[in-house]
């Protein structure tokens, strides 16, 4: 593959890396940000509408295992394809990805339309306005999931070819949009009628159009020649061994990305059992939490890529260099962030929450929670570092293996006089032991390829 911008296997690693990972991580600040300024904002219709807004919001993060399985097949396979030279078959897997996308989009859209109530019912909310926003919030954003899909699977072949600077341009107009459209939206400005949580999903879809719109005009306009979709077209039908190989390679992701939200909606159904208030600090502590997981998925799309690309070109070396150097970079991260969980937790909660009561359970949960950061980061890095050598199977055992032991550590916990806390510290825990077995499951995958098992 001759030297180009988006070649991962040429020049030195830790500018590789830079050039690849900054972008990325300023667009995960840029998806915190989508977040936290829609959490902030019901914030300020109160404790019942974050909860009822957290509900619906748990099913679109459900679906994300469906949006994973294209959009991570696509990219490892892509960047591989790159690494061995092959731009064809790398063109051939995107168009794969993305018909697969749009597929899983529309079918998990009509079926949250088709099963609002009962879907919602599920989590046994017990207020009137915290059932009607929920349901409301995720008829708009899950009814109309495709965009969220399609902006994930085309970032991440955008990724996979080494430019996260063009998804970071979208995800920044996206987010732009999303800032004006919040207040004006939920809380009603002038003319514009109060919508409350009706206008946070309307707000976030809009953000969510926006930057598909941005990402496909840049992907069919400058440097399209370069791109590995610059001279197909979305629905030109390709070979089956094509969408096999995307099933194949993303579905024990897609597994994995179903599997963790469904043990995090138990958790959360857990949580509700102490009351709609310690549900609302579940769900937005998860939010102020992002703080440390996206850059650390930020820092996984980047070894993804990077590990693909070179392992397709057989620098194994390389690979694990650069593994050192970001795992190193994510654990200082999470560290600092870990410190102001622990240790200064109620200024934290006061942005979100602003009853006694809500902000003492929120400052509970940021200080258990900090506890685990590092490993959780590390988890999530070496994650994407060993699905880019094309081994997803592993990943997804020991993910979902080791996240399933939070129920029954939290329903332990949780009965002792910890209470709520015991909940939290399940997270802590299986965090903890999820991040050590990825580091050593990293560098016993690397002993594998450097004992010839290459291809």
């Amino acid at each position: 593959m001759e030297h180009t911008e988006g070649n991962l296997t040429m020049g030195p690693i830790a500018q590789v890396l830079a050039t690849l990972s900054l972008p990325i991580i300023t667009a995960a600040f840029l998806s915190t940000a989508y977040n936290i300024t829609d959490m902030a904002w019901i914030g300020k219709l109160g404790g019942n509408a974050l909860a009822g807004v957290g509900v619906g919001g748990m099913y679109s993060w459900l679906s994300q295992g469906l949006s994973t399985l294209a959009r991570m097949g696509g990219q490892v396979l892509v960047a591989q394809e790159l690494g061995k030279g092959r731009k064809e078959y790398a063109s051939a897997y995107a168009v794969a990805s993305i018909q697969l996308t749009v597929l899983f989009g529309v079918i998990f859209g009509a079926f949250c339309l088709i099963f609002t109530d009962p879907l919602i019912g599920f989590f046994g909310l017990k207020n009137a306005e915290a059932l009607r926003d929920a349901k409301i919030y995720m008829q708009i954003t899950c009814g109309l999931i495709l965009f969220s899909y399609l902006g994930q699977t085309l970032t991440g072949l955008y990724t996979a070819q080494g430019d996260s600077k063009s998804p970071l341009k979208a995800n920044f107009i996206g987010l732009v949009a999303n800032m004006i459209l919040d207040p004006l939206l939920i809380l009603g400005i002038g003319p514009v009628p109060k919508l409350g949580a009706a206008g946070a999903a309307i707000a976030t879809v809009a953000a969510q159009i926006i930057v598909v719109v941005v990402l496909m005009i840049k992907g069919d306009s400058e440097n399209a020649e370069r791109r590995v979709l610059g001279h197909r077209r979305a629905w030109e039908r390709q070979e089956s061994r094509y969408i096999r190989g995307v099933l194949k390679m993303g579905a024990p992701s897609a597994l994995q990305g179903t599997i963790y939200p469904m043990i995090s909606m138990v958790i959360s159904r857990m949580a509700g059992n102490f009351g709609d208030a310690a549900f609302a600090v579940l769900r937005v502590g998860g939010q102020i939490e992002s703080l440390t997981w996206n850059i650390a998925n930020g820092f996984a799309s980047a070894m993804n890529a990077f590990a693909a690309q070179n392992y397709g070109a057989g620098k194994m070396k390389r690979v694990k260099e650069g593994y050192r150097i970001s795992l190193i970079i994510v654990a200082v991260w999470a560290g600092f962030i870990s410190l102001l969980f622990i240790f200064v937790p109620k200024p934290i909660s006061s942005v979100f929450f602003h009853t006694d009561e809500e902000i003492r359970l929120s400052a509970q949960y940021l200080t258990v929670i900090g506890v685990g950061e590092i490993f959780m980061c590390v988890e999530l890095m070496s994650e994407g570092a060993i699905s880019g050598l094309g081994n997803t199977k592993i990943c997804s055992v020991i993910s979902i293996i080791f996240t399933a032991i939070r129920i029954p550590l939290a329903m332990v916990l949780s009965r002792t006089s910890l209470g709520v806390d015991g909940l939290w510290w399940a997270l802590t825990i299986s965090s903890i032991i999820k991040g050590i077995l990825f580091v050593l499951t990293f560098y016993k995958e690397c002993r594998k390829k450097d004992n010839g098992l290459l291809f």
